[in-house]
């Protein structure tokens, strides 16, 4: 099964990752299809628990092109499938000030089933930011330093 990954990568860049959790997705049937295209963004995505549900908000699945009439919303809230357990727990750590619900990725695991993968996570000030790129920095300079006195 070939299926594309959809990744929030501006995430990991502007939140710190505390906790994450994998969710399934209520999804019609052409927004499933659009997903398996890859047909998808999480660019200011989030989630919110809101009475025992949980749903994600500002996601975009494009239109199937073959939908015809039958095709869903783009910008439609989306319920996430979790546990009531999981449910209490993760509203619990997002209703800290400055936590927030983010979704990492949506992908197709090894039966299908299309699922979130969500983290609370805490926005990052501009100094943090800065000292993650001077971590990168380091890093790479030892792994050419490395490479350089392998050859």
């Amino acid at each position: 099964m070939d299926t594309k990954e959809i990744v929030n990568r501006r995430a990991r860049h502007d939140f710190e990752v505390l906790e994450t959790c994998e969710a399934g997705i209520a999804l019609k049937g052409t927004e499933v299809k659009s997903l398996r295209e890859g047909k998808a963004s999480l660019a200011g995505a989030f989630a919110r628990v809101d009475r025992d549900e949980v749903w994600l908000i500002g996601s975009h699945v494009d239109e199937y092109a073959q939908g015809n009439r039958y095709n869903h919303d783009p910008k439609r809230f989306r319920k996430l499938l979790l546990h009531r357990s999981e449910i209490k727990k993760l509203f619990q750590l997002s209703s800290i000030k400055g936590h927030t619900l983010i979704p990492l990725k949506i992908y197709f695991n090894q039966r299908g089933i299309a699922k979130v993968q969500l983290a609370v996570c805490k926005g990052k000030l501009d100094r943090d930011r800065r000292e993650d790129l001077k971590k990168q920095d380091a890093e790479r300079e030892m792994r050419q330093a490395m490479k350089r006195r392998r050859e």
